[in-house]
C-alpha cells in the first residue's frame, strides 16, 4: 500500500480543530482542486481524492477517533485496526458540494432538493410615479397604471380547452422532476433536473386553452390607487403586496414596487428629514433686529430677527423638517440663512441719511488715506527746476522786433 499523508496535513488543520473549520478546510480545497474546475489536470484530481478521504474520516466522530488511536491502520484491512476504509454515509459531502457548485453545474451534486411542482410565488411588477415636494412632505394619494395577468375567464387558468383537462405527466409522474443517479468516486451522486416535458408543472396540456393558449392567463391593464405616506424621498420604493402576477401551482400573486420620483423645489433643499432654505432680510432689520416672515411647509411664521445679525447667519426652526415615513410623528427641522439685502437703487435723500448713518457709526466711507497734496513752495522749486523750453523762430522774430522798437525810442 502507498504511503499516505496524514490527514490532518492533508486539509492543513490543527490536530485540535473543531468541526467547523475542518469543514472549512475542506470546502476550501475542494473548489481549488475538484475535476470538473481542473478539466485533464491529474495533480488536481488526485489532491481531490486525498482531500476528500481525508474529511470523510475527520468529519465523523467515530472514524476520527479511530484514526487518532490508529492512524491509517485504523482502515486498513490487514492491520486489524478497523473494517477498512469507505464512503459510505457521505451525504455531507455531497450537499456540500452542492453549496459549493450548484450554481456552476446547475445542482448535480445535490442529493435533494424541493420538488418544482410546489407552489411559486408570483412574479412582481414594477412601476413609477412622480409627485411635486410639498406632496412628498404631506403625502398624498395618486393612481397608477400597471400591465398585470389575470386568470383566463375562459379555462380559468387551467390552460386547457374547455371541455378537457391537463393530465399528468407520463416522463416524471406528476413530480415535474426527472432525477438521475450515478456513481463517482467519492459514492453515489443524484442530478435533480426539472422535467423537460411538463416544464416542472407535472402536468401536460393535450389541448390548449384558444384563449390563453395554454397559460392559464391573459394580461389586462388596471388602475391601482397609491396611499404615498408623508416623509417620502425621492428613490424611495412603495410595496404594495399580492398586485403582482398570479403564482404557479397555488402560489400566491407578487408584490407591485413603485418608485417614487420626487420634482425639486425653488424654496427647499432636502436633505434626510431636514429642510434648507434662504431668506432675505433688509440691512435695517439684521442692524436694529424685526420679526421677520419665513416660509416653512406647515405655512408662513413670524421669526424675531435679533439685532445685529450678520449675514449669513444660520437659524434652526425646530420641528419644521419632513416627518419621518415610519413614525410621523417625529419631524426633522428647517434650516434658515439669513441673508441681508443690499438695496440697488437709493434716492438722493436716502443716500444722504446713510452718509449720516456712517459718520455716526465710524466713518467707513473714504476711510482710505488720501494722497497728500504738494505745497505751494515745494511747487514753485519744482517749477524752478524745470528746464527751460527752447525759443523757435517766431520767439526769436518776435524779439528781434521787440528790441527795434525800443532802439527808435
Amino acid at each position: 500500500m502507498s504511503e499516505k499523508r496524514d490527514y490532518y496535513e492533508v486539509l492543513g488543520v490543527d490536530r485540535n480543530a473543531d468541526e467547523a473549520a475542518i469543514k472549512k478546510a475542506y470546502r476550501q480545497l475542494a473548489k481549488k482542486y475538484h475535476p470538473d474546475m481542473n478539466p485533464g489536470d491529474e495533480n488536481a484530481k488526485k489532491k481531490f481524492e486525498e482531500a476528500t478521504e481525508a474529511y470523510a474520516v475527520l468529519s465523523d466522530p467515530q472514524k476520527r477517533a479511530k484514526y487518532d488511536q490508529f492512524g491509517m491502520a485504523a482502515f486498513d484491512e490487514t492491520a486489524g485496526g478497523g473494517s477498512g476504509f469507505d464512503y459510505t454515509n457521505m451525504d455531507d459531502i455531497n450537499d456540500m458540494f452542492g453549496d459549493i457548485f450548484g450554481d456552476l453545474f446547475g445542482g448535480a451534486f445535490r442529493n435533494r432538493s424541493r420538488s418544482s411542482n410546489g407552489p411559486v410565488q408570483g412574479e412582481n411588477l414594477y412601476s413609477s410615479v412622480r409627485i411635486s415636494f410639498m406632496d412628498a412632505v404631506k403625502g398624498c394619494e395618486k393612481e397608477v397604471s400597471i400591465v398585470q395577468k389575470t386568470e383566463c375567464p375562459t379555462c380559468h387558468g387551467t390552460g386547457a380547452r374547455p371541455g378537457t383537462t391537463p393530465v399528468v405527466c407520463p416522463k416524471c409522474q406528476g413530480r415535474g422532476q426527472i432525477v438521475y443517479t450515478q456513481q463517482s468516486f467519492f459514492g453515489t451522486v443524484q442530478n435533480v433536473q426539472t422535467c423537460p416535458d411538463c416544464r416542472g408543472t407535472g402536468k401536460i396540456i393535450r389541448e390548449k386553452c384558444p384563449d390563453c393558449y395554454g397559460t392559464g392567463y391573459k394580461s389586462a391593464k388596471k388602475i391601482i390607487s397609491v396611499s404615498i405616506p408623508a416623509g417620502i424621498d425621492n428613490g424611495q420604493s412603495i410595496r404594495l403586496r399580492g398586485e403582482g402576477n398570479p403564482g404557479k401551482n397555488g402560489g400566491a400573486r407578487g408584490d407591485l414596487l413603485i418608485e417614487v420620483s420626487v420634482s425639486a423645489d425653488p424654496y427647499f433643499a432636502r436633505q434626510g428629514m431636514d429642510l434648507y432654505c434662504t431668506e432675505d432680510i433688509s440691512f435695517a432689520q439684521a442692524a436694529l433686529g424685526d420679526d421677520v416672515k419665513i416660509h416653512t411647509v406647515d405655512g408662513d411664521m413670524l421669526y424675531t430677527v435679533k439685532a445685529g445679525t450678520q449675514p449669513g447667519t444660520r437659524v434652526r426652526l425646530k420641528g419644521k423638517g419632513v416627518p419621518s415615513v415610519r413614525n410621523s410623528a417625529s419631524r426633522g427641522d428647517q434650516y434658515v440663512t439669513l441673508n441681508v439685502r443690499v438695496p440697488t437703487r437709493m434716492s438722493a435723500e436716502a443716500k444722504e441719511l446713510l452718509r449720516q448713518f456712517d459718520e455716526n457709526t465710524g466713518r467707513t466711507l473714504g476711510a482710505d488715506i488720501p494722497q497728500e497734496k504738494e505745497p505751494e513752495e515745494e511747487k514753485l522749486k519744482t517749477e524752478g527746476s524745470r528746464p527751460k523750453k527752447k525759443k523757435g523762430f517766431m520767439d526769436k522774430l518776435k524779439e528781434n522786433i521787440k528790441d527795434s522798437f525800443e532802439d527808435k525810442e
